[in-house]
C-alpha cells in the first residue's frame, strides 16, 4: 500500500485495527495468517498511538500466533512481529520478558524453515531494543537455546548463516553481557574464515579436484566478528591477541568477491576502534589495499573502506602522514562525482576531514577542490563524534590555507550553521574563522557578502557567532 492510500485509511484505523486483531483468533488458519500480514502493514500507525490502545493488544495476540499450531500462521506471525519490532524499537522494553518467553518457547516448537524466520525476529529484537537486552534475566532466557543450536550445527551447515546474523545483533546489543559466550563464538568465526580461505586456495590451484567454496560462510563470520568487536570493545583484545585474525583479514581484504571485501573493511574499522595496538603493525600492508578499494563502482566496498580509513586515521594521528597520498586523490574524486549516494558522500567527507585533522599540512592544499561538496554533504547530518572530528579537520585546514575557501565561503558558513550544539572549543574555532574572514574582507564587503545569505542562515550566524 502506498502512503497516499494510507492517509485515507487513518480515520478508520481505530475501528479497523481491533477488528483485525480479533481476526488473529479466527478458526480458519488462512484468515489468521492474512490478518498477521495486514496488521504488519499498519505497524507504524499502531506504534504512533498510546501503547495501551493497540500496541499491547496487538503484541499479545501476535505472540500467541507465533505459537500457532499451523506452520503458515507461525511464519506470518513471526514476519509480522519482526516488522512491529522495527517500528516499535524501545517501546518494546516493558514487555521484553514476555516477548522472550514466547520466542524461546517457539525454539523448541519450530521446524526447520520457520526457525530461520525466528532467528530474524530475535536479531531484529536485539537491534530494536539495544542495550536494554543486557539484563541477567533476559540473557538467561535467550542465550542457552541459541548456544544449543550453535553447538548442534556443523561448520558446513548453511543454517549457520541466519544464526550467525542473529548472534551478531545479539552480541552488539548485549555488549559486556555477551562476554561469557564470546570465546567459542569468536574461535568458530575465525575457523570458518580460515576453512573458506583454505578451500578457495585449493580450488584455485586444482579446480578439477576441489569444489568452489561457499564464501557466504566467510562473509557471515566476518560480520559476526564485527558485531563482537563493536559489542565487546576493548574486551575483544585478548581474543584478537590469541588468534591469527589479522593475517586472515589481510587475505579477505584482497578477495575477488566484493561482498567479502566489504565485510573485511567493516571488521577492520571495528577492530581499529576496539583494539588498535593489534591493528597498527599491519597498517603499512593494509593502507595500499584500502586505497585500491576506493572505487565507487562497488558502493558498499568503497563506503566501508572509506570509513575504515577515517577510523585508522583517528588512531594513527601524525603517523598517518606517509599514507595520505595513497588515498586523498581518490577521496576528492569521489566527493566531486555526480550521483554519488548520500551515505558514501557523507563518509567520504568525514574521512577527508579526519585526514585533514591529523595532517592539515598535507591535505589543506586540496581545499579548493573539495570544500564545496564537503560542506553540502555534511550540513544535513546530525551532530555526532564523526561530524565533530571532521569539522575540526576543516577548521585546521582553513588555518593552514585560508585562501582555499574564499570562493566557497558561503558554503562553509552554511555548514557551520547546521550545528545544533558544537562543543565549546569547536564553536570557538568557528567563531575565529568567521570573524577572521569578516576582518579580512572589511565591513563593507562583508555586508555585501552576507546580503546573499538566506534569511535563516543570516539569523543563525548572528545569533550564534555575532556576525
Amino acid at each position: 500500500h502506498c502512503a497516499c492510500c494510507m492517509q485515507g485509511m487513518v480515520p478508520y484505523l481505530p475501528e479497523l485495527i481491533p477488528h483485525l486483531i480479533q481476526c488473529l483468533c479466527d478458526k480458519k488458519a488462512l484468515v489468521r495468517s492474512i490478518a498477521c500480514w495486514t496488521l504488519s502493514r499498519y505497524a507504524h500507525w499502531v506504534v504512533s498511538q498510546p501503547p495501551d490502545a493497540h500496541l499491547k493488544p496487538l503484541m499479545t495476540e501476535l505472540l500467541k500466533r507465533i505459537l500457532d499450531g499451523n506452520k503458515r500462521v507461525q511464519e506470518a506471525a513471526c514476519s509480522a512481529f519482526a516488522t512491529l519490532e522495527e517500528e516499535a524499537c524501545t517501546e518494546l522494553v516493558p514487555y521484553l520478558s514476555f516477548i522472550l518467553d514466547t520466542l524461546v518457547f517457539a525454539f523448541g516448537k519450530y521446524q526447520h524453515k520457520n526457525l530461520l524466520i525466528l532467528y530474524d525476529a530475535i536479531g531484529t529484537l536485539a537491534d530494536s531494543v539495544g542495550h536494554h537486552l543486557n539484563q541477567p534475566e533476559y540473557i538467561q532466557k535467550l542465550m542457552p537455546p541459541l548456544i544449543a543450536k550453535w553447538n548442534e550445527l556443523k561448520d558446513e551447515d548453511k543454517d549457520l548463516f541466519p544464526l550467525l546474523e542473529c548472534l551478531s545483533s545479539v552480541a552488539t546489543a548485549l555488549q559486556s553481557g555477551f562476554l561469557p559466550y564470546c570465546e567459542p563464538v569468536y574461535q568458530r568465526c575465525v575457523t570458518l574464515v580460515q576453512k573458506t580461505l583454505a578451500q578457495a586456495m585449493m580450488y584455485s590451484q586444482q579446480p578439477d579436484q576441489y569444489e568452489a567454496p561457499d564464501k557466504d560462510f566467510m562473509i557471515v563470520a566476518l560480520d559476526l566478528l564485527s558485531g563482537l568487536a563493536e559489542g565487546l570493545g576493548g574486551h575483544v583484545d585478548t581474543l584478537v591477541a590469541r588468534s591469527n585474525i589479522m593475517t586472515l583479514l589481510f587475505q579477505c581484504m584482497q578477495d575477488t568477491m566484493p561482498e567479502v571485501r566489504q565485510s573485511s573493511f567493516a571488521l577492520l574499522g571495528d577492530l581499529t576502534k576496539a583494539c588498535f595496538p593489534h591493528v597498527k603493525p599491519c597498517i603499512a600492508e593494509f593502507m595500499p589495499i584500502l586505497g585500491t578499494n576506493l572505487n565507487p563502482e562497488f558502493i558498499s566496498v568503497c563506503n566501508n573502506a572509506t570509513w575504515a580509513i577515517g577510523e585508522i586515521c583517528m588512531q594513527m594521528g601524525v603517523e598517518m602522514q606517509p599514507y595520505i597520498a595513497m588515498v586523498l586523490n581518490q577521496l576528492v574524486e569521489i566527493i566531486n562525482r555526480p550521483n554519488t549516494p548520500k551515505t558514501l558522500l557523507e563518509n567520504t567527507a568525514i574521512t577527508i576531514g579526519r585526514l585533514g585533522y591529523v595532517c592539515p599540512q598535507e591535505v589543506a592544499p586540496m581545499l579548493p577542490q573539495f570544500i564545496r561538496p564537503w560542506c553540502t554533504s555534511l550540513r544535513n547530518i546530525r551532530d555526532n563524534e564523526e561530524k565533530d572530528s571532521a569539522f575540526r579537520g576543516i577548521c585546521m585546514m582553513i588555518g593552514v590555507n585560508p585562501g582555499g575557501v574564499v570562493q566557497d565561503f558561503i558554503f562553509f558558513c552554511d555548514a557551520v550553521a547546521s550545528w545544533v550544539n558544537p562543543k565549546d572549543d569547536l564553536r570557538d574555532m568557528f567563531y575565529k574563522i568567521l570573524h577572521g574572514f569578516k576582518e579580512q574582507v572589511g565591513e563593507e564587503n562583508w555586508q555585501q557578502f552576507s546580503e546573499q545569505f538566506p534569511p535563516l542562515l543570516k539569523e543563525r550566524l548572528a545569533a550564534c557567532y555575532g556576525v
